[in-house]
């Protein structure tokens, strides 16, 4: 299943054979790819896949084994990202790469500001530059401002910017939306369109199917470091996309509900933080419980509360029905609570640390007596978590920064499938992941919850809500607005809770 041939002076970028291999891994093996000028081209495909090891030899920061790269026709040798933006190839992480206490416009033009006869910064004439690249996005955006202030969807559009005012001819998005509301994603898509219509080329990574149904003109999925296909998006279904990128159905993307119990294994009572207050709630044993609401809505804020990282200034927690007190994590493992935070590389994960050390590392006094670890015990508790989550590594000394994000995520989870918890509160479980590792950690909380752990998820994902959820809580401002059960649960009601509409 390949893409139709175009004539050359339509292409405005072309890989042929390209092949790319790391210690261990042959990320990518012969992957020919042809994408038009002027049109928005997703790039999809299992965490695992080749996807961002491509993109990253398009930006410079990596370089092919083999194989060949063609723009607007010529080839081309890429030796790093400053040569690929000298090329016209930009590429906007999906962790953004500004400097924060640094202004809108000294980020614009890093190492290219302009300069007066005296060689001193002309900051008169840079924010001239820096107004004239964000207008073309409609957005308000003062150049003085310190990029900590602005929100995660202008700091986007702010890499976009400084992306096009080095005359990008191709941009490339690595997971542009994973940490936008619904109303910045919007914004976004109008952006996208605009620049599309303009003539520039979008390579478009995302594990969100229904952005590429939206936004893309065509996608290219890869499996396994091979092409498996290119298709028009109006001739394919999200079914077919999912087919092509995991080559099996997935009839099911949740597991069926369990039983849950009458049995309250957790509250928590007036609870009230920083960024929320009053809050209250049971958890009942076996039971998967959703948090839903708005970014900025306080559900993080308070299950780092409730886990010790962050302080309480009120309210009571009680579990198996004695009131404890969390004042550190250290303390809530103690008790027995697991936490899986929203994002994985920065508090979740010891990134230079290996697949065994990481997923020892909230249990180790599982392992160990009064001198001596049990490494044995150790590595047959490590290898049986790694062989049941299909957690994918050349070996259980591989550090994780070398695994790919999904496998990443089951490893995080795997810390505490050692340890055994009670609780264990889940933040976007599924952030940034494919549909194939989505199916893995649902299947996987559901099955915690039907040995009789209850799990707290929170997600931004409303499917994943709406199809994971026994009970679902909405936040709003801080506060619990709403509570719907499974039944009665749809897309309409959470949003209603969550935006302060009459329900």
């Amino acid at each position: 299943m390949k893409g139709e041939m175009m004539p050359n002076d339509d292409i405005m970028l072309e890989v042929r054979n390209i092949s790319k291999a790391f210690p261990g891994t042959q990320a990518l093996e012969q992957v020919s790819l042809a994408v038009r000028k002027g049109e928005v081209h997703a790039i999809l495909g299992e965490n695992g896949a080749g996807k961002s090891t491509l993109m990253l030899i398009l930006a410079g920061v990596h370089q092919e084994d083999s194989g060949e790269i063609l723009l607007e026709g010529n080839p081309v040798e890429i030796h790093d990202p400053h040569h690929a933006q000298t090329l016209g190839i930009s590429m906007v992480h999906q962790d953004l790469s500004l400097a924060p206490s640094l202004s809108v416009a000294e980020n614009m033009f890093a190492n290219r500001q302009p300069l007066t006869r005296l060689g001193m910064v002309d900051f008169p004439k840079l924010y001239r530059q820096t107004r004239e690249a964000l207008a073309q996005f409609e957005i308000d955006i003062d150049p003085r401002q310190p990029v900590r202030e602005l929100s995660v969807a202008l700091q986007q559009v702010v890499e976009i910017a400084t992306a096009l005012s080095r005359k990008a001819k191709v941009l490339i998005l690595d997971e542009p939306t994973s940490a936008l509301t619904a109303h910045e994603t919007a914004i976004l898509f109008k952006i996208i369109r605009r620049l599309r219509d303009q003539g520039v080329t979008i390579l478009y990574i995302t594990h969100k199917l229904s952005e590429v149904m939206e936004i893309a003109d065509r996608f290219t999925v890869l499996r396994d470091g091979r092409v498996v296909g290119t298709l028009e998006t109006k001739e394919a279904t999200e079914d077919d996309i999912v087919h092509m990128m995991v080559g099996r159905e997935l009839s099911q993307y949740f597991p069926d509900l369990g039983e849950v119990t009458d049995e309250c294994l957790f509250e928590v009572r007036n609870l009230t933080g920083r960024t929320f207050r009053n809050v209250s709630f049971k958890l009942y044993k076996g039971e998967v419980l959703g948090i839903a609401g708005l970014a900025g809505a306080g559900r993080t804020d308070m299950a780092r509360a409730i886990f010790g990282a962050d302080p309480l200034l009120s309210g009571e927690v009680y579990l198996n029905g004695q009131r404890v007190e969390i004042r550190s994590p250290a303390d809530a493992v103690k008790l027995g609570l697991g936490y899986v935070p929203e994002d994985r590389k920065e508090a979740g994960l010891f990134l230079s640390l290996t697949v065994r050390e990481n997923t020892v590392a909230a249990g180790l006094k599982l392992f160990s007596n009064a001198i001596f670890m049990d490494h044995r015990k150790m590595l047959l508790a490590v290898t049986d978590i790694v062989r049941s989550l299909d957690i994918k590594t050349p070996s259980l000394e591989q550090q994780v920064m070398n695994l790919s994000g999904g496998n990443q995520q089951k490893v995080m989870l795997a810390k505490w499938l050692v340890v055994n918890p009670k609780v264990l509160i889940v933040d976007e479980p599924t952030r940034g992941v494919d549909v194939g590792v989505k199916a893995d950690v649902h299947q996987l909380l559901r099955d915690l919850a039907t040995r009789g752990v209850g799990v707290i998820m929170i997600s931004s994902e409303l499917p994943e809500v709406l199809g994971m959820s026994d009970r679902i809580l909405v936040m709003r401002e801080g506060e619990i607005v709403g509570e719907i059960s499974h039944a009665d649960a749809t897309e309409e009601n959470v949003m209603s809770y969550a935006a302060g509409v009459q329900v």
